[in-house]
């Protein structure tokens, strides 16, 4: 018996320390509305009209997400964008980049202190702030580095969107980007993350 209370207590302690205490910034903030901001995988790139993951996620929602996905954006050049995201009003802003930067052999360094200035630019508005890590095959150091900034920042953080999806052909429309099925499920894995914060 004492055996079963020392591995409950030991368990008990791991998922304190181990489970993120990150207190969400903004989150009773006047805004209204939730903007999706980000690359082609925010577009809905390789996906009829209506089937990106905003489209998805406005169902789940049951409001309206701005879709301001760019292809071929990169996160370094995202940041000159920000004007139009704030124009918004939001109350939310998913930011979703670091693909293109990846595959274009772009510093990650570089793209985590744009998605950081972003980030920073969203608070300041009075919005809360998702980073939203993509979870490519070698983009193990993003995940990484934009787990921790959300972390440092008091943003949501939601975790490799394309996993179990990137090697699936049954939810790709080409070589990197997800069809409407892929792009559904993606919305299921944001959702589940922001769901708490939304009012």
């Amino acid at each position: 018996m004492k055996k079963w209370i020392l591995l409950v207590l030991v368990a008990c302690c791991a998922y304190y320390f181990m489970r993120d205490t990150t207190e969400i910034k903004n989150v009773d903030n006047p805004g209204t509305a939730i903007v999706a901001f980000g690359d082609s995988l925010t577009a809905g790139h390789g996906a009829p009209k209506g089937s990106a993951y905003p489209d998805f996620l406005a169902k789940k929602l049951g409001r309206p997400v701005v879709n301001l996905g760019l292809s071929g954006e990169t996160a370094e050049h995202a940041p000159s964008r920000l004007p139009e995201v704030l124009a918004q009003n939001p109350y939310m802003v998913l930011i979703e980049f670091g693909g293109n930067d990846y595959m274009r052999n772009m510093r990650m360094e570089d793209a985590a202190a744009a998605v950081e200035q972003i980030v920073d630019a969203v608070q300041a508005a009075g919005a809360v702030a998702v980073v939203v890590d993509i979870g490519g095959p070698g983009m193990g150091h993003y995940t990484r580095a934009y787990k921790k900034l959300a972390q440092e920042k008091g943003a949501v953080f939601v975790p490799g969107i394309l996993q179990g999806i990137f090697n699936q052909k049954q939810y790709k429309s080409d070589m990197v980007h997800p069809n409407a099925a892929g792009y559904e499920i993606v919305a299921e894995r944001v959702y589940e993350k922001i769901k708490p914060y939304v009012k």
